[in-house]
């Protein structure tokens, strides 16, 4: 297979290992360049992999001496904006790590600069692409618990990372629901309408900022969503996928994010006058498909490639990704007004 994609990675730090190795075992995809502000890390990062390209510390100048096509943004979220437009701007799609930028201002340029010079830009959401959320979607889907009208998930970890964390103003809800907030899209195929926000930082927490977040979202299809997240619980610790429930005309969802979800329906039969009615439990076959055989960061970007390759948007592309990441920024913008913030609001061009 000839080369279709010369790529040129911006940021080389440790996240970069995953992107690099995986486009490195693809026949069609070339890394023509490596980018970082300190041409040491590029240099190093070259020599580790066994790579032959050049090195730069200026992405427009990699992009113009290679002439690539694509670009990896790898980088910390604040330059997230300055990479992405320079790169469509220069012609190269983008396929970057989330969030899609650090500011809602800057999402929506980002959002803008795609629509204008029709270059692709994808974010990574890792965490879509598990067979277990995947199954859970068709589940919802295929109507198995009637319309949705409840969506509840629990995310209560006690991580200590240290570092700049600790010292975030609410580092929750900027470094990690952007997940859940994305997750909970793709379950109910349902964009996010309006948000009221709580956040606070209780006893015993090691943050500075708010570790802790109370949110609930009116949702397009009518229902609503329940986030209750904590960085700062000790003990009885969530999956990192949250745990869920999700409640239809006809039944419950249930996913503890480890193993496979399941569903109790209403039992069929005559149950007129039942005080509390029978049900019958639902297990589903675990879903297994192009878009989610591989999982995480692979799975991501394999679906990124064959979006680009068929000239569609990818699952992920900015223009669905600027929806979930509203919901992060809705959320804040509430928490600090007290009151519920339309999501529409932060999305004006």
């Amino acid at each position: 297979m000839s080369v279709n994609y010369k790529v040129v990675v911006a940021g080389c730090g440790g996240m970069s290992n995953a992107w690099i190795d995986y486009a490195m075992q693809r026949p069609d995809t070339e890394i023509a360049a490596l980018v970082d502000i300190k041409l040491e890390f590029a240099e190093r990062m070259r020599e580790k992999k066994g790579l032959s390209c050049q090195v730069f510390t200026d992405l427009a100048e990699a992009i113009e001496q290679t002439g690539a096509n694509l670009v990896f943004d790898v980088t910390i979220p604040a330059s997230h904006f300055q990479i992405s437009s320079t790169a469509m701007k220069h012609g190269c799609s983008v396929f970057s790590e989330k969030p899609l930028a650090e500011t809602m201002d800057e999402c929506n340029e980002i959002v803008r600069i795609a629509e204008r010079t029709g270059m692709s830009h994808a974010v990574m959401q890792n965490r879509r692409y598990d067979a277990r959320i995947r199954t859970l979607r068709e589940l919802i889907a295929s109507g198995t618990i009637g319309k949705v009208g409840f969506v509840g998930a629990d995310f209560f970890l006690g991580p200590h990372f240290g570092g700049f964390r600790d010292a975030m103003a609410s580092p929750l809800l900027l470094d990690m629901a952007i997940h859940t907030f994305d997750q909970a899209r793709l379950i109910t195929g349902a964009d996010p309408v309006s948000v009221y926000c709580h956040e606070f930082n209780p006893t015993g927490s090691w943050y500075e900022g708010n570790a802790f977040a109370i949110c609930i979202f009116e949702m397009s299809d009518g229902s609503v969503f329940n986030y209750r997240g904590s960085w700062c619980s000790e003990g009885a610790p969530t999956s990192w996928e949250a745990q869920w429930r999700i409640t239809g005309e006809t039944g419950t969802a249930i996913w503890d994010g480890h193993s496979l979800p399941y569903a109790e329906v209403v039992a069929p039969g005559d149950q007129e006058g039942k005080f509390i009615r029978d049900y019958v439990r639902v297990d589903p076959e675990q879903r297994v498909s192009d878009e989610s055989a591989l999982s995480g960061h692979p799975g991501c970007l394999a679906e990124m490639f064959q979006a680009l390759g068929e000239g569609r948007l990818a699952e992920t592309d900015c223009r669905d990704n600027w929806y979930s990441m509203a919901m992060v920024f809705a959320a804040l913008e509430s928490a600090k007004r007290g009151e519920k913030v339309m999501i529409a609001e932060l999305m004006r061009d």
